[in-house]
Parts: structure tokens; sequence; C-alpha cells
């Protein structure tokens, strides 16, 4: 995997325990949806850790007055969510993403200058990333530093595709899995999210 891309694997436990779910064969559809959901908040958490930008306020509590921190609301946020996989992991996150947008489908026409974007996309792979996705965005004239790419997995084959084009570009996901070449997998990997998520996407004819 190239040195120059920035891929984030948190050690969160709750991120471990949510992969083990998705791992086991055994785990229902509605479990699985619902850690997929889990592991797309715990990795926004971590994501939005040193990247949300904030102010001071003088507020007045019950007993005097503090400086007090408020997201700012002059920087808004953006979120592109893939379907279906992005799609779960943006459902999980939600509740911490203050003042975002939603976009699914076509990319806006236009994204303002002092907008974040969060791009939620599903396994990385070799011959499926979302490189198509960040160069629509770089042609919008969003950088590479404006986008917090989150995926559920990953492989170093689909980073190393990314880096190529993208080398400052920062993922966060889960794991870094190894990819099989005969059957386009992951091993371990997660099984077909696609035949498993609450979340069905039907393509057109």
């Amino acid at each position: 995997m190239a040195m120059s891309l920035k891929v984030i694997v948190p050690p969160h436990p709750l991120i471990k325990h949510w992969l083990t779910i998705l791992r086991d064969k055994r785990t229902p559809n509605t479990l699985y949806s619902t850690g997929y959901e889990q592991i797309g908040k715990w990795l926004t958490y971590e994501a939005l850790r040193n990247w949300l930008p904030y102010k001071s306020e003088r507020i007045e509590t019950f007993n005097g007055f503090i400086d007090g921190f408020f997201i700012n609301p002059n920087y808004p946020i953006r979120v592109i969510a893939q379907i279906p996989e992005g799609l779960s992991l943006w459902t999980g996150s939600k509740e911490i993403i203050p003042n975002s947008i939603l976009s699914l489908g076509d990319l806006p026409k236009d994204i303002k200058k002092n907008e974040g974007i969060l791009l939620y996309c599903g396994q990385i792979k070799k011959d499926n990333n979302p490189i198509k996705t960040l160069a629509d965005l770089k042609n919008l004239g969003v950088e590479s530093k404006r986008i917090l790419l989150i995926s559920i997995i990953c492989s170093n084959e689909g980073l190393n595709q990314i880096a190529k084009v993208f080398p400052e570009q920062n993922i966060y996901t889960s794991c870094i899995d190894n990819e099989e070449s005969q059957n386009d997998g992951l091993f371990p990997g997660i099984g077909n999210p696609l035949l498993r998520l609450n979340t069905m996407f039907q393509e057109k004819n």
C-alpha cells in the first residue's frame, strides 16, 4: 500500500465487536444490518474527532459564565452515500453528524468552497472502489483534504488503486483484508452485503 495514503483503522472495541458480527455467517440479516450501521456510527465518530470545525462562545450557566464550544454552522457538511452499502453506514452515523445534507444518486452540480464532504462507500477492492466519485468531486473543485472517506472494509489492492490517483486521501475503515483474485472477494471478509442488508438496491433494466 502506498505510504502517502492515510488509512485509519480505529482500535475501538465496538468496531471490533460489530465487525465480528458481520464476519459470522450465522448472523441473522437484521442483526447484520444493525452491525453495518453501528460500524458506520463509530467510524464516523472517530473520523470527526479532529475534522469538525468548532467555535468558542461565552454562555451563562446556572452558576455563572463560562467559555463553551459549539460546532461552527458556517462550515456545512455534505454527506454522499453510495447505495446500498454507503447508505447503511450513513444510517447509523446520522445522529452524530450536525448540519449535514445528504446527497443520493448523482453528485450536486455545485459544492460550496467551505463545505466538508463525508463520502460513505462499500467495500474498497481493486476493481470496486470510489475513484470515479473522487474524480468527479475533484472536477467540482473539492480536493482530498476536504473529504473523509468511510468504508466498511478494504483490501490493500483497492487502497493501492486509490493511492495512485489520490495519494492524500484520508480513509477510515474497520479492517484491511486480503483480496482473493479467484472470486473477487475479501478474506476473511464479511460475506455479500447486497444479499444481507435491509436496504436493497434494484438495478435498472
